[in-house]
Protein backbone atom coordinates (compact mmCIF):
# COMPACT_ATOMS: atom_id res chain seq x y z
CA UNK A 1 0.00 0.00 0.00
CA UNK A 2 1.10 3.57 -0.57
CA UNK A 3 1.74 5.69 2.46
CA UNK A 4 1.90 9.45 1.94
CA UNK A 5 5.30 10.85 2.87
CA UNK A 6 5.34 12.85 6.08
CA UNK A 7 6.86 16.30 6.27
CA UNK A 8 10.53 15.80 5.53
CA UNK A 9 11.95 18.28 8.02
CA UNK A 10 11.08 19.31 11.54
CA UNK A 11 11.57 22.88 10.42
CA UNK A 12 12.15 25.81 12.64
CA UNK A 13 13.54 24.39 15.87
CA UNK A 14 17.20 24.10 16.72
CA UNK A 15 17.52 20.36 16.56
CA UNK A 16 21.00 20.29 18.04
CA UNK A 17 19.16 19.86 21.33
CA UNK A 18 17.70 16.64 20.02
CA UNK A 19 21.07 14.96 19.69
CA UNK A 20 20.64 14.01 23.30
CA UNK A 21 17.25 12.43 22.81
CA UNK A 22 17.32 8.85 24.01
CA UNK A 23 15.35 5.68 24.20
CA UNK A 24 11.93 4.90 25.36
CA UNK A 25 9.48 2.61 23.86
CA UNK A 26 5.85 2.53 23.60
CA UNK A 27 4.10 -0.52 24.79
CA UNK A 28 0.68 -2.05 23.95
CA UNK A 29 -0.71 -5.71 23.61
CA UNK A 30 -1.48 -8.82 21.45
CA UNK A 31 -2.63 -12.35 20.66
CA UNK A 32 -0.85 -15.67 20.16
CA UNK A 33 -1.46 -19.37 19.70
CA UNK A 34 -0.75 -21.14 22.97
CA UNK A 35 2.18 -23.49 23.40
CA UNK A 36 3.47 -25.41 26.40
CA UNK A 37 3.56 -23.02 29.33
CA UNK A 38 4.67 -22.90 32.90
CA UNK A 39 2.07 -22.85 35.68
CA UNK A 40 1.72 -19.50 37.38
CA UNK A 41 1.83 -19.03 41.15
CA UNK A 42 -1.19 -17.69 42.92
CA UNK A 43 -1.10 -13.89 42.93
CA UNK A 44 -0.29 -12.45 46.35
CA UNK A 45 -2.68 -10.13 48.08
CA UNK A 46 -1.83 -6.50 47.38
CA UNK A 47 -3.23 -3.35 48.97
CA UNK A 48 -6.34 -2.00 47.30
CA UNK A 49 -5.99 1.59 46.17
CA UNK A 50 -8.15 3.98 48.20
CA UNK A 51 -10.79 5.90 46.31
CA UNK A 52 -10.25 9.58 45.58
CA UNK A 53 -13.18 10.40 47.84
CA UNK A 54 -11.59 8.60 50.78
CA UNK A 55 -8.01 9.49 49.97
CA UNK A 56 -5.78 9.07 53.03
CA UNK A 57 -2.21 10.30 52.60
CA UNK A 58 -1.14 8.24 55.61
CA UNK A 59 -1.84 5.11 53.56
CA UNK A 60 1.09 5.81 51.29
CA UNK A 61 4.69 5.03 52.24
CA UNK A 62 6.69 8.20 52.88
CA UNK A 63 9.97 6.95 51.41
CA UNK A 64 9.08 7.48 47.74
CA UNK A 65 9.85 10.88 46.18
CA UNK A 66 6.67 10.35 44.12
CA UNK A 67 4.45 10.24 47.22
CA UNK A 68 3.09 13.75 46.58
CA UNK A 69 3.83 14.63 42.94
CA UNK A 70 3.22 18.22 41.86
CA UNK A 71 1.46 19.20 38.65
CA UNK A 72 3.70 21.82 37.00
CA UNK A 73 2.48 22.07 33.40
CA UNK A 74 -0.61 21.41 31.31
CA UNK A 75 0.16 21.31 27.58
CA UNK A 76 -2.53 21.81 24.93
CA UNK A 77 -2.33 21.66 21.15
CA UNK A 78 -3.32 18.21 19.92
CA UNK A 79 -6.73 17.82 18.29
CA UNK A 80 -7.17 14.24 19.48
CA UNK A 81 -6.14 11.96 22.36
CA UNK A 82 -2.40 11.64 23.01
CA UNK A 83 -1.37 8.02 22.49
CA UNK A 84 2.43 8.29 22.71
CA UNK A 85 4.93 10.28 24.80
CA UNK A 86 8.75 10.32 24.90
CA UNK A 87 11.13 12.61 26.83
CA UNK A 88 14.51 13.80 25.57
CA UNK A 89 17.51 12.49 27.48
CA UNK A 90 18.15 15.79 29.22
CA UNK A 91 14.50 16.10 30.22
CA UNK A 92 14.13 19.48 28.53
CA UNK A 93 11.91 18.37 25.66
CA UNK A 94 8.93 16.10 25.19
CA UNK A 95 7.61 14.47 22.02
CA UNK A 96 3.94 13.54 21.75
CA UNK A 97 1.83 11.72 19.17
CA UNK A 98 -1.82 12.47 18.46
CA UNK A 99 -4.31 9.75 17.62
CA UNK A 100 -7.56 9.73 15.63
CA UNK A 101 -7.66 12.39 12.89
CA UNK A 102 -4.64 14.17 14.33
CA UNK A 103 -1.58 12.26 13.14
CA UNK A 104 0.86 14.92 14.31
CA UNK A 105 4.05 14.58 16.31
CA UNK A 106 4.65 17.63 18.49
CA UNK A 107 7.75 18.84 20.29
CA UNK A 108 7.41 20.76 23.55
CA UNK A 109 9.85 22.80 25.61
CA UNK A 110 9.26 21.63 29.16
CA UNK A 111 10.36 24.75 31.02
CA UNK A 112 7.85 27.02 29.26
CA UNK A 113 5.21 24.51 28.18
CA UNK A 114 5.59 25.92 24.69
CA UNK A 115 4.97 23.89 21.53
CA UNK A 116 8.16 24.44 19.55
CA UNK A 117 7.33 22.37 16.48
CA UNK A 118 4.71 20.11 14.94
CA UNK A 119 4.89 17.86 11.89
CA UNK A 120 2.69 15.29 10.23
CA UNK A 121 3.71 11.85 11.39
CA UNK A 122 0.98 9.66 9.93
CA UNK A 123 -2.18 9.86 7.90
CA UNK A 124 -4.58 9.96 10.84
CA UNK A 125 -3.09 8.50 14.04
CA UNK A 126 0.29 8.22 15.76
CA UNK A 127 -0.07 5.12 17.90
CA UNK A 128 3.50 4.59 19.09
CA UNK A 129 6.86 6.36 19.28
CA UNK A 130 10.33 4.93 19.98
CA UNK A 131 13.66 6.72 20.35
CA UNK A 132 16.92 4.88 19.83
CA UNK A 133 19.35 4.72 22.76
CA UNK A 134 22.03 6.51 20.71
CA UNK A 135 19.68 9.43 20.14
CA UNK A 136 19.90 9.28 16.34
CA UNK A 137 16.60 7.77 15.30
CA UNK A 138 12.96 8.44 16.08
CA UNK A 139 10.50 5.83 14.85
CA UNK A 140 6.76 6.41 14.68
CA UNK A 141 4.02 3.88 14.02
CA UNK A 142 0.45 4.61 13.04
CA UNK A 143 -2.81 3.31 11.67
CA UNK A 144 -1.57 3.60 8.07
CA UNK A 145 0.54 0.41 8.46
CA UNK A 146 3.75 2.39 7.92
CA UNK A 147 6.72 3.03 10.21
CA UNK A 148 8.35 6.41 9.63
CA UNK A 149 11.97 7.10 10.56
CA UNK A 150 13.43 10.48 11.44
CA UNK A 151 17.14 11.26 11.77
CA UNK A 152 18.60 13.29 14.62
CA UNK A 153 20.11 15.81 15.17
CA UNK A 154 19.06 17.10 11.75
CA UNK A 155 15.42 16.17 12.32
CA UNK A 156 15.17 14.88 8.79
CA UNK A 157 12.68 12.31 7.54
CA UNK A 158 14.69 9.37 6.18
CA UNK A 159 12.27 6.68 5.06
CA UNK A 160 9.13 4.63 5.64
CA UNK A 161 9.25 0.92 6.43
CA UNK A 162 6.43 -0.94 4.70
CA UNK A 163 5.51 -4.56 5.31
CA UNK A 164 2.73 -4.57 7.86
CA UNK A 165 -0.82 -4.74 6.59
CA UNK A 166 -2.55 -3.22 9.63
CA UNK A 167 -2.05 -0.75 12.47
CA UNK A 168 1.38 -0.55 14.11
CA UNK A 169 0.46 -1.04 17.75
CA UNK A 170 3.89 -1.19 19.37
CA UNK A 171 7.53 -0.33 18.67
CA UNK A 172 10.70 -1.26 20.55
CA UNK A 173 14.42 -0.85 19.90
CA UNK A 174 17.38 -2.97 20.94
CA UNK A 175 19.91 -1.38 23.34
CA UNK A 176 22.57 -1.16 20.60
CA UNK A 177 20.21 1.00 18.48
CA UNK A 178 20.64 -1.34 15.51
CA UNK A 179 17.29 -3.10 15.41
CA UNK A 180 13.70 -1.90 15.48
CA UNK A 181 10.92 -4.32 16.40
CA UNK A 182 7.35 -3.58 15.32
CA UNK A 183 4.15 -5.31 16.33
CA UNK A 184 0.60 -5.24 15.07
CA UNK A 185 -2.44 -7.33 14.31
CA UNK A 186 -0.49 -9.08 11.54
CA UNK A 187 2.43 -10.14 13.73
CA UNK A 188 5.98 -9.00 14.51
CA UNK A 189 8.69 -7.72 12.17
CA UNK A 190 12.33 -6.77 12.70
CA UNK A 191 14.13 -3.98 10.85
CA UNK A 192 17.80 -3.06 10.41
CA UNK A 193 18.11 0.62 11.37
CA UNK A 194 21.63 1.07 10.00
CA UNK A 195 20.97 -0.43 6.58
CA UNK A 196 17.34 0.76 6.78
CA UNK A 197 15.93 -2.49 5.48
CA UNK A 198 13.74 -5.35 6.75
CA UNK A 199 15.48 -8.17 8.61
CA UNK A 200 12.84 -10.84 9.04
CA UNK A 201 9.26 -11.54 10.05
CA UNK A 202 9.09 -13.15 13.47
CA UNK A 203 5.39 -14.07 13.43
CA UNK A 204 2.41 -13.50 11.20
CA UNK A 205 -1.38 -13.30 11.54
CA UNK A 206 -1.65 -15.98 14.21
CA UNK A 207 0.22 -13.65 16.58
CA UNK A 208 -1.77 -10.43 16.89
CA UNK A 209 0.64 -8.30 18.88
CA UNK A 210 -0.39 -5.36 21.04
CA UNK A 211 2.71 -5.02 23.23
CA UNK A 212 6.48 -5.38 22.86
CA UNK A 213 9.48 -4.94 25.12
CA UNK A 214 13.17 -5.75 24.64
CA UNK A 215 15.19 -6.91 27.64
CA UNK A 216 18.02 -4.49 28.61
CA UNK A 217 20.56 -7.17 27.64
CA UNK A 218 19.16 -7.04 24.10
CA UNK A 219 18.81 -10.78 23.69
CA UNK A 220 15.17 -11.38 24.67
CA UNK A 221 11.95 -9.95 23.23
CA UNK A 222 8.59 -10.32 24.93
CA UNK A 223 5.29 -9.86 23.13
CA UNK A 224 1.84 -9.45 24.64
CA UNK A 225 -1.12 -11.20 23.06
CA UNK A 226 -4.83 -10.67 22.68
CA UNK A 227 -5.71 -13.88 24.51
CA UNK A 228 -3.79 -12.89 27.66
CA UNK A 229 -0.55 -14.71 26.90
CA UNK A 230 3.03 -13.49 26.79
CA UNK A 231 5.62 -14.95 24.43
CA UNK A 232 9.36 -14.85 25.00
CA UNK A 233 11.62 -14.84 21.93
CA UNK A 234 15.34 -15.21 21.34
CA UNK A 235 16.20 -12.20 19.19
CA UNK A 236 19.46 -13.73 18.02
CA UNK A 237 17.83 -16.81 16.53
CA UNK A 238 14.22 -15.70 16.15
CA UNK A 239 13.11 -18.80 18.04
CA UNK A 240 10.22 -18.97 20.50
CA UNK A 241 11.39 -19.71 24.04
CA UNK A 242 8.15 -19.84 25.97
CA UNK A 243 4.42 -19.10 25.85
CA UNK A 244 2.84 -18.22 29.18
CA UNK A 245 -0.81 -17.44 30.06
CA UNK A 246 -0.67 -14.45 32.40
CA UNK A 247 -3.89 -12.42 32.10
CA UNK A 248 -7.60 -13.04 31.57
CA UNK A 249 -7.76 -10.64 28.63
CA UNK A 250 -5.44 -8.94 26.15
CA UNK A 251 -1.96 -7.99 27.34
CA UNK A 252 -1.90 -4.31 26.47
CA UNK A 253 1.47 -3.14 27.83
CA UNK A 254 4.88 -4.57 28.74
CA UNK A 255 8.05 -3.07 30.25
CA UNK A 256 11.32 -4.21 31.85
CA UNK A 257 13.02 -2.49 34.76
CA UNK A 258 16.37 -0.94 33.72
CA UNK A 259 18.35 -3.66 35.52
CA UNK A 260 16.37 -6.38 33.74
CA UNK A 261 15.42 -8.14 36.97
CA UNK A 262 11.70 -7.42 36.74
CA UNK A 263 9.06 -7.24 34.03
CA UNK A 264 5.65 -5.58 34.26
CA UNK A 265 2.57 -6.53 32.25
CA UNK A 266 -0.76 -4.73 32.06
CA UNK A 267 -4.01 -5.95 30.59
CA UNK A 268 -7.52 -5.21 29.46
CA UNK A 269 -8.53 -7.26 32.52
CA UNK A 270 -7.67 -4.13 34.60
CA UNK A 271 -4.76 -5.76 36.41
CA UNK A 272 -1.02 -5.16 36.42
CA UNK A 273 1.39 -7.98 37.21
CA UNK A 274 4.98 -7.54 38.36
CA UNK A 275 7.26 -10.45 37.48
CA UNK A 276 10.58 -11.48 39.05
CA UNK A 277 13.16 -12.56 36.44
CA UNK A 278 16.12 -13.04 38.77
CA UNK A 279 16.04 -16.83 38.36
CA UNK A 280 15.78 -16.65 34.57
CA UNK A 281 12.08 -17.41 34.55
CA UNK A 282 8.85 -15.53 35.15
CA UNK A 283 7.74 -15.63 38.78
CA UNK A 284 4.81 -13.51 39.87
CA UNK A 285 5.80 -11.03 42.57
CA UNK A 286 2.76 -8.72 42.77
CA UNK A 287 -0.73 -8.52 41.32
CA UNK A 288 -1.70 -4.83 41.33
CA UNK A 289 -5.40 -3.99 41.22
CA UNK A 290 -7.54 -0.90 41.56
CA UNK A 291 -7.85 0.66 38.10
CA UNK A 292 -11.43 1.05 36.87
CA UNK A 293 -10.71 0.20 33.24
CA UNK A 294 -8.24 -1.31 30.80
CA UNK A 295 -4.57 -0.62 31.42
CA UNK A 296 -3.65 1.69 28.55
CA UNK A 297 -0.01 2.52 29.35
CA UNK A 298 2.79 1.94 31.84
CA UNK A 299 6.20 3.50 32.48
CA UNK A 300 9.02 2.65 34.88
CA UNK A 301 11.27 5.36 36.28
CA UNK A 302 15.02 5.13 35.60
CA UNK A 303 16.00 3.74 39.00
CA UNK A 304 13.44 0.96 38.65
CA UNK A 305 11.59 1.72 41.88
CA UNK A 306 8.41 3.41 40.64
CA UNK A 307 5.77 2.28 38.16
CA UNK A 308 3.21 4.59 36.55
CA UNK A 309 0.05 3.07 35.10
CA UNK A 310 -2.71 4.75 33.09
CA UNK A 311 -6.37 3.88 32.66
CA UNK A 312 -9.87 5.34 32.58
CA UNK A 313 -9.66 6.63 36.14
CA UNK A 314 -6.28 8.37 35.88
CA UNK A 315 -2.65 7.60 36.70
CA UNK A 316 -1.54 5.42 39.59
CA UNK A 317 2.00 5.32 40.94
CA UNK A 318 3.28 2.12 42.55
CA UNK A 319 6.32 1.16 44.59
CA UNK A 320 7.87 -1.70 42.62
CA UNK A 321 9.82 -2.95 45.63
CA UNK A 322 6.74 -3.39 47.83
CA UNK A 323 3.79 -3.43 45.43
CA UNK A 324 2.19 -0.54 47.33
CA UNK A 325 0.22 2.28 45.77
CA UNK A 326 2.01 5.57 46.50
CA UNK A 327 -0.07 8.14 44.58
CA UNK A 328 -3.25 8.49 42.52
CA UNK A 329 -3.42 11.31 39.94
CA UNK A 330 -6.87 12.26 38.62
CA UNK A 331 -6.34 15.64 36.98
CA UNK A 332 -7.23 14.46 33.47
CA UNK A 333 -10.89 14.82 32.54
CA UNK A 334 -11.06 11.50 30.71
CA UNK A 335 -9.11 8.32 29.96
CA UNK A 336 -5.32 8.54 30.22
CA UNK A 337 -3.69 6.92 27.18
CA UNK A 338 0.05 7.44 27.69
CA UNK A 339 2.68 7.97 30.39
CA UNK A 340 6.45 8.54 30.31
CA UNK A 341 9.19 9.30 32.84
CA UNK A 342 12.05 11.65 32.06
CA UNK A 343 15.44 9.99 31.93
CA UNK A 344 16.61 11.64 35.13
CA UNK A 345 13.47 10.47 36.94
CA UNK A 346 12.40 13.99 37.94
CA UNK A 347 9.35 14.33 35.71
CA UNK A 348 6.36 12.27 34.63
CA UNK A 349 4.21 13.11 31.61
CA UNK A 350 0.68 11.82 31.06
CA UNK A 351 -1.43 12.20 27.93
CA UNK A 352 -5.17 11.78 27.80
CA UNK A 353 -8.36 11.50 25.84
CA UNK A 354 -9.01 15.08 26.97
CA UNK A 355 -6.29 16.15 24.47
CA UNK A 356 -3.99 17.48 27.16
CA UNK A 357 -0.56 16.52 28.47
CA UNK A 358 0.13 16.91 32.18
CA UNK A 359 3.66 17.26 33.50
CA UNK A 360 4.35 16.13 37.06
CA UNK A 361 7.46 16.44 39.19
CA UNK A 362 8.66 14.76 42.36
CA UNK A 363 7.79 16.53 45.58
CA UNK A 364 11.49 17.00 46.33
CA UNK A 365 12.15 19.02 43.17
CA UNK A 366 12.00 22.76 42.61
CA UNK A 367 10.41 23.76 39.31
CA UNK A 368 9.69 27.31 38.23
CA UNK A 369 7.90 27.44 34.89
CA UNK A 370 7.98 30.70 32.99
CA UNK A 371 4.97 33.00 32.89
CA UNK A 372 4.26 31.68 29.43
CA UNK A 373 4.27 28.16 30.79
CA UNK A 374 1.80 29.08 33.54
CA UNK A 375 -0.61 30.56 31.04
CA UNK A 376 -0.88 27.41 28.95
Amino acid sequence: MTVPAPHRQFGKIQLRVLASVTAAFACLTSIVHAQDSLPLPEPPVTPEAPSQENFDSDFFPAASPWRNPQLVQTLEGHEAPIDALVFSADGKMLLSGGSTNDGNIKLWWLQTGREIDSFRGHRTSVISLALSPDGRTLASGGDDAGINLWHFPEGKYTRTFLGHSSNILSLAMTPDSRTLVSGGLDGIRLWDLRAQRPLYTLTRFDNQTYALAVHPDGDILVSGLRDGKIKRWNLGTGSLIQTIPVHNSAVSVLAFTPDGNMMVSGSYDRTIKVWDLSRNRLELRYNLTGHAGRIRAIAINPDGTTLASASRDGVRLWNLKTGELIAFLRDHQDWVHSVAFSRDGRFLASGGFDRTIRIWQTAAEEFEPSLEGRRR
